[in-house]
């Protein structure tokens, strides 16, 4: 893996169902907002020279940078950055979803069942339920 790929999974070593965890373990959707800004602070920056316009998530009402790698074994590798920062945490929350899974689990992961069991769209303004939607589908379309 490339650097910003190696750091990210260094960093950022959650599974979907790890999320669920925390979130379950949240008090309140105070305490799930809180555990999203700490997930947020976790997310290793991409180095300028990342942060590219072809790689912006189109939808966004954020500035999001999406980078993935597709290793030898047929998995996907991704990194992301915000000018946002609650809206790091939702990429991490989105990536721990998708990161080392293949395309064909990637295309058939239930991402609104898994939004529903965080309780995470209900509570987000439209503009941040449509930017995490733009960032699903940004990753769906490199799949």
């Amino acid at each position: 893996m490339t650097p910003i790929f190696t750091t990210f999974a260094e960093q950022i070593h959650y599974s979907a169902t790890d999320i669920i965890k925390l979130f379950d373990q949240a008090r309140g959707w105070e305490g799930k907002y809180r555990q999203i800004m700490l997930l947020g602070k976790q997310l290793p920056a991409l180095p300028d020279a990342c942060k590219q316009d072809e790689h912006l998530v189109k939808g966004c009402e954020s500035q999001v940078w999406l980078h993935y790698q597709l290793n030898k074994q047929g998995y996907f590798h991704f990194a992301a950055d915000s000018d946002a920062r609650i809206i790091k945490g939702l990429v991490v929350i989105i990536l721990s979803a998708f990161n080392g899974l293949s395309g064909q689990q990637i295309a058939q992961f239930d991402i609104e069942a898994y939004f529903a069991e965080l309780d995470l769209l209900k509570h987000l303004s439209p503009s941040r339920s449509n930017g995490i939607h733009a960032i699903v589908r940004a990753v769906l379309g490199l799949v």
